[in-house]
């Protein structure tokens, strides 16, 4: 690929992403009133976090049964504690063990 076709890829990009942070801002102006839009948007940052913390338990352990013993304890301290420190360090914990019983 020459150097030309390269910063034609990365001006592309770039408009494209700026076209998805500005559209937005320009033609929402009035507040939302539609529940299920409101709704829909409150939950997003929640399964974007998911999609893309999800994939990385799994990777970054050497042995599958580390990431579903991290997931596991991760979720479980989440749902009863809410506190993200908490979750990650447990998450780490378990890895650990689970790494050093295999």
């Amino acid at each position: 690929m020459s150097a030309v076709r390269i910063w034609e890829c990365i001006f592309v990009l770039a408009g494209v992403s700026y076209l998805l942070r500005v559209l937005p801002l320009t033609i929402i102006r009035k507040p939302i009133t539609n529940r299920f839009v409101r709704s829909l948007l409150y939950y997003i940052p929640y399964a974007t976090i998911a999609v893309m913390t999800v994939p990385a338990i799994f990777a970054v352990s050497s042995h599958p049964m580390a990431g579903i013993a991290a997931l596991i304890v991760a979720g479980l301290a989440a749902w009863f504690t809410s506190n993200l420190f908490l979750s990650a360090a447990g998450a780490s914990l378990a890895v650990l063990f689970v790494e050093l019983l295999i």
